[in-house]
């Protein structure tokens, strides 16, 4: 298994108190209670490994542009105003960071699936189905699914592989009636973000959403939202003319990989260029998505 990474910063005030392979999280110093302090670092992670090194200011990208999605998907969400806490921001990681509601988090990813890509590419070329839900035949790589599907996974622990799950797998997880939420919430919330992203030249292929209880019973959106850490974003105008490599996420990191190292034992480093190509694209996306 592989060990949860040192937290990047060293806060005071505040006591770190998780890490996980890209956020860590920290608690003001001498409390048990009241908000957490989100900080996004510029680790990357392929393959359920941290990689080396990391991708310059994508901590402040990716923080910048969940900030912005919150901002725009009527749901509920985890984000604290620190005025209304009464909590200031630490000034090293205030471009990086979000201050939110302790949660009881669901050990589900809710994952939505608008294209056929990936593993579920894979999948679609042995059996037919992705993640066991059949598909129509003769679609390719990249092609549109007729309508979004609804994959979850299990959330492993640090250092292991998320496992795909059913539908009812989820039920007897969280119950019927959080599994039924769970879904249906992920399901508006990738048609909206979808609507958003078309409009200004982006295709969402898939993502991943998380969510959590609060105190009152509230289930909240939580952790990063459509960023390019945790869903594909494809250029609309490459697509259309048959280019389906064009992506805005961490694709590179993940082409690269594969290519260049058979999971096992460490990752390689990864090469200057690849580290530049993944900052730049992570940096189109984001003026692409908030700019129009």
């Amino acid at each position: 298994m592989t060990a949860a990474p040192a937290p990047a910063f060293d806060l005071p005030g505040w006591e770190h108190i998780y890490s996980g392979k890209v956020r860590d999280l920290y608690r003001p110093s001498g409390r048990t209670d009241g908000p957490l302090l989100v900080v996004a670092s510029d680790r990357v992670s392929a393959f359920d490994h941290v990689l080396e090194p990391g991708i310059p200011g994508k901590g402040a990208l990716l923080t910048a542009l969940s900030r912005w999605w919150f901002a725009q998907l009527d749901v509920p969400n985890h984000l604290v105003s620190p005025a209304s806490a009464g909590i200031e921001m630490p000034s090293a990681v205030a471009n990086r960071a979000m201050l939110v509601q302790p949660l009881e988090m669901f050990p589900i990813e809710c994952v939505v699936r608008g294209y056929l890509t990936g593993s579920g590419w894979k999948e679609y070329q042995t059996t037919g189905a992705v993640c066991g839900i059949p598909i129509v035949p003769g679609l390719k790589n990249g092609d549109r699914l007729p309508k979004p599907i609804y994959t979850p996974a299990w959330k492993a622990p640090m250092g292991e592989h998320d496992e795909n799950i059913s539908y009812e797998r989820t039920v007897e997880l969280v119950g019927a009636e959080v599994a039924e939420t769970l879904r249906d919430l992920s399901l508006s919330v990738f048609e909206r973000a979808s609507a958003i992203a078309e409009a200004r030249g982006v295709i969402l292929a898939d993502t991943k959403f998380e969510f959590g209880r609060d105190s009152d019973g509230v289930i909240r959106l939580a952790d990063e939202v459509l960023t390019s850490d945790s869903s594909r974003f494809w250029d609309a105008q490459g697509y259309d003319s048959g280019v389906r490599d064009q992506s805005f996420d961490k694709q590179i990191v993940r082409d690269w990989l594969a290519a260049n190292w058979d999971q096992t034992g460490t990752p390689p480093a990864l090469p200057e260029a690849i580290v530049e190509r993944t900052s730049a694209r992570y940096a189109e996306l984001i003026d692409r998505l908030t700019s129009a």
